[in-house]
């Protein structure tokens, strides 16, 4: 009789963005162990929690999270391992941390990422040497594929230099082979991602561009979509555009550009040393694809950021007609040079500010898909709605997937990891129906 290889019963949480996905994917892939989710952390061996610090409401989450867990095992007679990883760690540092919650086993900053796997084999006894690996979360029909770490920018309002560091491109070989094998396990889509995906390569010597990165994964076998996300407004070039146009599909005309502002006066205290119109930006994109899909972030209520200056940036995004955006309330964060500028404002001004812009981003994303009824359109099942059965969860092209919104599938061929042609029959504020 065949004897089963030993399983390590595991529960997750990943908080934050997709790079830190990414992160416990390779660390409980990495164990020596074949990994089996467990829904309950008390069936578990191991409760790993990977947090995020980037700004001080995912901080609270984190810390929220922390202290729920410890709760829920304080109980168990047989306590699983409670590890702690990520951001949060690497932003306040292991010691200091410690000091606070001393019931968590194992704390894993940033900066020893690469040795994640190790500390925890040796914190659980395991035999196994540990053995890179993937374990893949997101179901069958898309992946993330994290290009580098760190970032090269200082944005005045931005902790993530301190926390990851800088610049770090991963080379384009190492990812050409981790998505063979994310392909080879039937992803159908892949999302590149980084703090700044449009830097890959810069910091090689000799310097490389992102273009080579996606000439080495377009001809891969099995993928159907590769998408582009974090692109730096200076980033965005003519060159780059034209490759995106010229290569088609699988290449979607996708493009993730976080701007963070519309006024010159407000981008320059924040930093960002890039063309103090981003309607440079957005025409250049426009000139080169103009059918692309355009998604951005807005941060609001900056320091100094006056009425008018606010109301500008109403008036283009009003006018820019972005498919997809993001509105975040500004957060003084520790360390930061931003957080030291006069004229802080109240946070009952940046809520305002915030949810003015999302209201009128709602009318701009249902106008755009009242568009899109009557279309056919190729749909990516993401999975089986929770309520209703036969129907799914999937998306279109123009939908990237956690951050924009769904459409809703049913009919002949519809599983979780199909491509599907489905005629477009309803809209939402953010959403989409459709048949097969």
């Amino acid at each position: 009789m065949k004897q089963l290889s030993p399983s390590l019963p595991v529960w997750s949480l990943s908080l934050g963005c997709p790079k830190n996905r990414v992160d416990s994917e390779h660390v409980l892939g990495s164990l020596g162990l074949p990994v089996r989710s467990v829904e309950h952390p008390g069936r578990a061996r191991l409760v790993f929690i990977n947090t995020c610090g980037f700004i001080e409401p995912a901080v609270r989450e984190s810390v929220r999270n922390v202290l729920e867990m410890i709760e829920r095992l304080r109980p168990l007679k047989r306590r699983p391992l409670l590890a702690v990883a990520g951001c949060m760690v690497g932003r306040y540092g292991a010691t200091e941390l410690a000091a606070e919650l001393p019931e968590v086993d194992i704390w894993l900053p940033t900066d020893s990422m690469a040795q994640w796997p190790a500390l925890l084999g040796r914190a659980l006894g395991l035999r196994e040497a540990p053995a890179p690996g993937r374990l893949l979360s997101t179901g069958p029909s898309y992946a993330w594929l994290k290009i580098g770490e760190g970032c090269r920018h200082a944005c005045a309002f931005c902790t993530i230099p301190s926390i990851r560091g800088g610049l770090r491109s991963t080379p384009a070989e190492a990812l050409r082979d981790e998505a063979r094998t994310l392909l080879a396990q039937g992803v159908r889509e892949l999302v590149l991602v980084a703090q700044d995906s449009s830097a890959w390569g810069s910091d090689f010597q000799p310097p490389q561009d992102l273009r080579e990165l996606l000439d080495s994964l377009l001809p891969l076998d099995g993928l159907a979509w590769l998408r582009l996300l974090y692109l730096y407004p200076t980033g965005v070039t003519p060159e780059l555009l034209r490759f995106i146009r010229e290569a088609g599909r699988p290449l979607l005309p996708y493009l993730d550009i976080p701007l963070q502002h519309a006024h010159p006066d407000v981008l320059s205290r924040m930093g960002r040393p890039f063309a103090r119109d981003p309607r440079r930006v957005l025409d250049l994109v426009r000139e080169h694809l103009p059918g692309a899909a355009l998604r951005t972030t807005f941060i609001v209520g900056y320091p100094g950021e006056t009425e008018a200056q606010f109301e500008q940036l109403c008036r283009f995004v009003e006018e820019a007609r972005f498919q997809h955006l993001g509105v975040f309330a500004y957060q003084p964060e520790d360390g930061t040079p931003a957080a030291a500028l006069p004229d802080q404002l109240p946070e009952e001004v940046k809520e305002r500010r915030r949810t003015t812009l999302m209201e009128l981003q709602a009318g701009i994303s249902e106008d755009w898909l009242a568009g899109q009824e009557g279309q056919r359109l190729e749909v990516l099942v993401d999975a089986p709605h929770p309520e209703w059965p036969g129907l799914h969860t999937g998306r279109v092209w123009f939908q990237a997937p956690e951050v924009d919104g769904l459409t809703y599938v049913s009919g002949p061929g519809v599983r979780p990891g199909a491509l599907v042609e489905a005629d477009i029959v309803e809209h939402a504020t953010y959403d989409l129906t459709a048949l097969a």
